[in-house]
């Protein structure tokens, strides 16, 4: 460690910032007039960079290559405007929640459009003309590009400031953010409003993507890595502030740059490898600001609503014909290793069904009754399956009572982690789960000589009793079915009144005397007890576990599960855990671009059933008894 290097690895932090402010001002202005949380936003910066490579190939010279980078941010804005006007713009009276399932369809039929166009190698660009060279900073060379970076960030930063202060269209899209109905009520042509914004931000996103050319190379991955910065960096600095945008990325980045600059350092006997600590800075930078400061660094505390969650019908205890159809449901699933005898893997895709919609159901129970969106609830999923793992493989235990344990290991992190959670709400609370989440995963994905490390864990197998796979199913068909059962029926308790009574108002709930964030605070705790089973069921299914379990991906497929099949039934997380993983099985065995097809395919079901699959079906059922009804009530 030097002191050079330190102010070299600092000005370094200023080139990062001003990639990664980019990114996160266009996610900031839509969010902030859209109310969208876009998935996708980190596939506008992966296209960037790609539309980027393929016109500086095409445009010889210098100057073509200085032409070609505003121009694929140009062409990454047309794109974002189409994707509002044929997409977006037909869900925007949605619920918020499936539009952030439809920007992840399309993040999934944006990768595969940029696999068939580029291939899947990685595509390094060429050097910057008139930049390719370096300066010496205090006897250090630094690439004289990153010093054009950090001058592009204020920039672009004033740029964008002066537009929204100093235009029309500025003080329209202030006042949007503001009150959207309103502006609307003015006479704005507020959908043209949502394009401009939309192709605005996507061309910010462009931008940023299309400048990382001649620094890093142009992957498959940079989608969802950089939206989770983007995210991060967003969230610090304050929803819809672009000041607070480029400050948090300024301070992620530098703090960023000081751990690789510390490397490895003794502390107390101890060695500590800062450099590592980058895969996870900025979520710990995000969880101590919300922790701190709720509405981030620059944003602003918002008023308490008196109504927060959505007008829903009381839940209903199921009538006969759900229970008989259930109860067949039942016979047909503990018959079907039987009538598959034939297709031992029918029985393992089960498996994973049932297992799926134990992970959904669980994630169900805090999003639609409890009315809080989590975007980290795979940290109890993987808590839970290398609970098990651990207590197997290091401790000895019997399978049997690891399947015990491992949920109360989950719980544990849960009751933790939900402490700080419950004193958010809205995108913040979902994005302190994401950071939780994320630390969690850090932890595992590093710590080798416990977790295995990136390599995880193998030979976690179940007891001799079950080693026909048959048995297992039937034992996971059991503790599924008695997982799904017991969350029903805590939601028809007095706990689960009271629950959806602090969703639907906080300030009523509170008045009659419901202490509202403990209420939260056990849901947690219950609904991370039956993911923590899940990822145990899960871990003893494969015979290993690895940090994908707690990743960011598994996370975002139990929100497509809960949301594919309806937020506002009970039956939703199980239909949309089963249609989703079975048309992921089913998609991925029979295409090279399963993705764009599961894409699709999920951008129709959104289309078609905007309540979710089970959501429309009661909702069809609801009519034909309401019009039953009337029917005979004239008679």
């Amino acid at each position: 460690m030097s002191f050079s290097g330190f102010i070299v690895q600092l000005i370094n932090g200023l080139a990062s910032a001003s990639s990664l402010f980019l990114v996160a001002a266009g996610l900031s202005l839509i969010f902030g007039v859209t109310r969208i949380v876009n998935f996708a936003h980190g596939s506008f910066f992966m296209v960037g960079i790609y539309v980027a490579y393929s016109l500086v190939e095409r445009l010889s010279g210098a100057l073509g290559f200085w032409v070609a980078l505003p121009l694929a941010a140009l062409i990454v804005g047309v794109l974002g405007a189409l994707i509002e006007v044929v997409l977006l713009r037909r869900i925007y009276k949605a619920p918020e929640l499936f539009q952030l399932l439809a920007t992840f369809a399309l993040v999934l039929v944006i990768k595969d459009a940029v696999l068939w166009l580029w291939g899947p190698d990685e595509l390094l660009g060429p050097r910057a003309p008139g930049l390719s060279g370096s300066v010496s900073l205090l006897g250090r060379q630094f690439p004289s590009y990153d010093l054009f970076l950090i001058v592009v960030g204020p920039l672009v930063l004033g740029a964008v400031w002066l537009l929204l202060t100093r235009t029309r269209f500025g003080t329209l899209v202030r006042a949007a953010t503001q009150d959207r109905e309103m502006v609307s009520a003015l006479g704005v042509n507020q959908a043209w409003l949502f394009t401009a914004v939309f192709a605005l931000g996507a061309m910010l996103a462009g931008l940023g993507g299309a400048l990382q050319l001649p620094r890093e190379p142009a992957t498959l991955e940079m989608d969802l890595h950089t939206i989770g910065a983007a995210f991060v960096v967003v969230v610090v600095g304050g929803m819809g502030s672009i000041p607070g945008a480029y400050a948090a990325a300024l301070l992620i980045s530098e703090i960023k740059a000081i751990c690789i600059w510390l490397g490895v350092v003794d502390v107390f006997g101890l060695s500590v490898s800062f450099s590592k600590l980058t895969l996870v800075v900025d979520f710990l930078v995000m969880a101590v600001v919300l922790v701190w400061r709720p509405w981030g660094l620059f944003g602003r505390p918002q008023a308490p609503s008196r109504y927060v969650g959505m007008q829903e019908e009381p839940l209903r205890r199921p009538g006969k014909t759900y229970l008989v159809a259930a109860a067949v449901l039942g016979l047909l699933l503990a018959a079907a290793p039987v009538l598959t005898a034939q297709s031992p893997y029918t029985t393992v895709l089960l498996i994973d069904l049932l297992i799926a919609a134990l992970f959904a159901a669980s994630l169900h129970f805090i999003m639609g009754p409890a009315g809080m969106h989590s975007f980290g609830h795979a940290a109890y999923f993987g808590l839970g399956a290398y609970g098990a793992a651990l207590l197997v493989r290091s401790l000895g235990l019997p399978m049997e009572v690891a399947l015990v344990v491992a949920p109360l290991v989950a719980a544990a992190g849960a009751v933790v982690f939900g402490w700080f959670a419950v004193r958010l709400s809205g995108v913040y609370l979902a994005m302190l789960t994401l950071a939780f989440a994320q630390i969690t995963w850090a932890i595992t994905y590093q710590w080798d000589s416990f977790t295995g490390g990136s390599n995880g864990l193998t030979g976690v197998w179940p007891a001799a009793w079950l080693a026909d796979k048959r048995m297992y199913y039937w034992l996971t068909l059991v503790l599924v079915g008695a997982g799904v059962w017991w969350l029903r029926r805590v939601l028809f308790s007095p706990f689960g009144y009271a629950l959806r009574a602090g969703r639907d108002s906080v300030l009523r709930a509170d008045a009659i005397g419901i202490d509202v964030k403990r209420m939260q605070w056990a849901a947690f705790v219950v609904a991370g007890t039956v993911a923590g089973l899940a990822g145990a069921l899960f871990a003893f299914s494969k015979g290993s576990i690895s940090p994908e379990s707690m990743a960011v991906g598994k996370s975002v497929d139990g929100l497509v599960m809960v949301l594919l099949g309806g937020i506002q039934t009970l039956a939703g997380p199980v239909v949309g855990a089963v249609t989703f993983t079975w048309l992921h099985d089913t998609v991925a065995r029979n295409t090279d671009y399963w993705r764009a097809m599961l894409g699709a395919i999920i951008l129709i079901l959104v289309l078609l059933f905007p309540q979710g699959i089970a959501g429309t079906i009661k909702q069809i059922f609801d009519n034909m008894r309401d019009a039953k009804n009337t029917k005979e009530g004239t008679a």
